[in-house]
This record gives structure tokens, sequence and C-alpha cells, in this order.
């Protein structure tokens, strides 16, 4: 009898731990959840510098999910490094995670801040397969001492997260004691300045940017000798010259009295380099661009709609589609400005510069006022055409001149209204236009001593320090 009783009581434990076990679901609408979309390293180091997160794993589900791979992307050479349920490792296979629990995932980073090779910012990915489904973590830590501006809040206008670095009726100064990485947006906000001094280096990390809020304003003052570099955040030798590393720069319409000013930057390998756009006060106030290279972008160099744009001395280079956009009308004076490109990453189907006057809704046209000068400058490329406008011919006050230009173009000749003392498709002899080198090369180029003096007394030194005064030179650089 006791024998009987024990045997029962056995298999009644059996049976009770049979039910216990829960089925794995192979649903693949069961997902796993996270506790974040991305681990964010955001220690600034100042030695040799480790720190560790962690990532939870959550399972919603009445049934167990069976975790068919967990993989670090980066593997053995990633910086990084994984610790799943107590596992070291950079691979896991087939790891069941119970119905309704969680799993904790812990990571380590270690990164020496002062090796110059290292990237600003170092990410990686963490991979996980369930039921099919495919998901992906990303991992981000700060390589090198410098300041981070990092994106936390997001808006709907604003396609990525940004944080706001002047506020209203806050000036903030950035300096040039350590390099700014931009991880997101860096906004001004309504009412905020931005001062960026001389010599400061600003690196932007991809779907990143600088945005300054309807009037807010940008100040960029840079000197001939330590002028503002901004770029991308890959230091490797084969992003020197990478476009499309970084967003843009994004200015809405400056406060009256307090016009955005660029002063000897150089703003590289982005998206767009600088997008100046008016709402709501159109033309009131000004960018003024004195001494600055904007180039290497896959999109546009300079985009500007319904907007007041001064410019001197500004060189605009080799761009994926145009390198100067000019939309919606708005009043725009450029001197000594070169505009070249020659663009080969891919084909490039627009000219280098437009401009037009009007946009398109649904129900009608709608026209802006439109005037545009351009005195001493070049527009020159690899295409034909590299001058094109598309001007509605129905409003009074559009106007445009090229004075004392030289201009490559299919659509224009030196009886076209609009055009004084203009030279067309004569090659100006660029010094080395594909390494971004937009410099004459020779005294025979045709730009050499074909200047208005006129206008050059009003920017009588060239992007170098050079004086024209007396026999001006066309575009950015005496020769």
């Amino acid at each position: 009898m006791k024998r009987f009783f024990l045997i029962m009581i056995g298999f009644a434990m059996a049976l009770s731990s049979c039910r216990q076990e829960n089925p794995i679901s192979d649903d693949p609408s069961h997902r796993l959840q996270f506790s974040v979309d991305t681990v964010l390293f955001d220690t600034v180091f100042t030695s040799l510098g480790s720190s560790t997160h962690h990532l939870v794993l959550y399972n919603p589900y009445p049934q167990d999910l069976m975790i068919s791979e967990v993989r670090l992307m980066g593997g053995e050479q990633s910086r990084f490094k994984i610790n799943l349920d107590g596992d070291p490792g950079t691979e896991f296979h087939d790891k069941i995670l119970p119905a309704n629990d969680s799993l904790y995932t812990f990571l380590t980073v270690t990164i020496d801040p002062t090796d110059a090779n290292t990237p600003f910012v170092v990410e990686d990915s963490l991979l996980f397969v369930t039921n099919g489904n495919v998901q992906q973590i990303k991992l981000v830590a700060w390589g090198q001492n410098a300041r981070y501006i990092v994106g936390d809040q997001t808006v709907s206008v604003l396609r990525y997260p940004y944080t706001i670095v002047a506020d209203s009726l806050e000036t903030t100064h950035w300096t040039n004691e350590l390099p700014y990485v931009i991880y997101g947006y860096a906004l001004i906000n309504s009412w905020g300045t931005l001062h960026i001094h001389e010599g400061t280096h600003i690196h932007i990390h991809d779907k990143s940017g600088i945005v300054s809020w309807s009037e807010g304003q940008l100040i960029v003052e840079g000197t001939a000798t330590q002028p503002v570099v901004i770029e991308g955040d890959r230091l490797e030798g084969a992003f020197q010259d990478e476009p499309g590393q970084w967003d843009r720069i994004w200015l809405q319409e400056c406060r009256p009295g307090a016009d955005h000013r660029i002063e000897h930057a150089i703003i590289r390998n982005g998206y767009i380099g600088v997008q100046a756009e008016s709402f709501l006060k159109a033309t009131q106030a000004a960018l003024r661009l004195n001494n600055c290279i904007i180039e290497n972008h896959t999109g546009m160099g300079l985009y500007a709609l319904y907007y007041a744009i001064e410019a001197n001395n500004l060189v605009v280079d080799n761009c994926g589609q145009y390198a100067c956009a000019v939309q919606i009308g708005g009043d725009y004076v450029f001197r000594h400005c070169t505009f070249g490109n020659y663009w080969w990453k891919s084909v490039r189907t627009n000219p280098t510069l437009v401009f037009n006057n009007y946009y398109d809704d649904e129900e009608q046209r709608n026209e802006f006022p439109f005037h545009f000068e351009m005195g001493n400058s070049i527009v020159y490329g690899a295409s034909k055409n590299e001058f094109v406008t598309d001007l509605s011919g129905q409003t009074v006050d559009t106007t445009y001149l090229f004075d004392h230009c030289l201009i490559k173009t299919e659509t224009f000749q030196g009886t076209s209204p609009g055009f004084n003392s203009c030279l067309f498709n004569q090659d100006p002899l660029f010094k080395d236009a594909r390494n971004f080198d937009f410099h004459l090369s020779d005294v025979l180029s045709p730009a050499v001593g074909s200047g208005n003096p006129v206008i050059a007394t009003q920017v009588p030194y060239d992007l170098d320090g050079t004086n024209r005064l007396g026999t001006p030179d066309l575009g950015a650089y005496q020769y």
C-alpha cells in the first residue's frame, strides 16, 4: 500500500510538471519587445573609458518565445561586448524567453578617447531573430573627447530628434577648446542665438544637423586663419571626401535686425550645405555669407526659398544636384562668387544654378517678387548647360542681372537681356576642380582681369586675403 501511494505521488508530480510547461509560440506576429531602441553610452571619457549598460528583452505573450539568434553584428572586432543571461559572447542561438517574462542583456564598451583614429561616434548593433522576425537595436558610444550635442526630443516637423542649444532670449557660445559632435538636430529656438567662434570644429552625425527656428539667429564667426569647419563625424581617410554624411544647416527666417551671419566657414560632405527658407517674414532679415566654402553635398550646396541672401567671396562646388537653387522668389546679391560643379559620384542632371519665382498648389500658381544680382562671378561645370531659369511671366517685379560674369549655358548669350559684359562658355581653367581647388590656374584664364572694378570695391580682398582692386578677376579667387 505504501509503495502504491509513493507511485501515485510520483505520477501526480510528473503530471503537474508536464502541465507547467508552456508551449513555444510560432506565431510570426509575436515579436520581442525592448526597453530601448538604442543603447547610448553617453559617458564623456577622460582616460581609458569603459562603461556598462543593459538592455531588457520582454516577452509579453502567454507562450514562450524561442529567440533563434542573437548576434553582435561587429563580431569579435566590435568595441562592444555583450553578456546574455550570464553568458558572454558575440553570437547566441535558441534561447527561450518564458511567457510574460524578461531577460537582461548587459553591454560594455571600452574606448581610448585620446586615439585620434577612433571615430567620434562608435556604432554597432544587436540582431535578434524570433519567429522569422529580424529586429535590431543600435549601440552607440562616444569615441573621443568632445562636446556632444544629443537630440532627445521629437516634433512632427523635424524628421529626427533634436535638442535646444540656444533657448529663447539666450545666447550660446561655441568655442574651439574641444570639437563639437552633433547627434540629432541642434536647434536654435525662436529669439535664441547660437554664436560659433573662430577655429571651432563641428562634426555632424548621419541624420543630424543644425536648425534655426523662426526668429532664431545663427552667427558663425570664423577668421581667415581660423575658419569654422562643419563636416561629418567620420574621421577615417576613406570618408575625407565622402558626401552625404549628415543632413543640413536649416535656417528659417531670422528676426529683423538679427541677420544670420556665416563668415570664414567651410561646410562640406552633407546632404544640403545651407537651406534658408522663409514662412512669415520674407526678406525682412537676411543670410549673409562672407568668405565661405560650401562643397561636396549629395543634394545642394545652397538652397534658398523666398529668402534674402547677400554673399561675397563664396565658393559652392561639386554637388549632386544643384550647387545653388533659388526658389519661390526672394532678394539675392552675389559678388565675387564661384559656383563650380564637377560632381562625379553619380549622374548629375541638374544645372549648377537655377532660380524661379513661383510655386504651384492644387488650385493656382502663386508668384512672388524676385530680385537677383550676380557680379564678377563664375557659374561653370562639367555639363553643357549650367544655368537655367524657371520664371513665371506674369509677375512684373521680377528682375535679374549678371554683371561681368562667366557663365556656361546653352540658353543665353551676350545679347540676352539681364546680362552685362558677360563671358559665355569659356573654360575658366580651374586649378583642380575635382579635388575642390577652384583657384584660377593660368594667366590665360578668361576670368583673369575681366571683373568690374566698381563691384570689386565692395569686396576688395579675395577669399585668400589677396587684394583684387585695380584689375579684378572673376570668382572668389584672384589669380
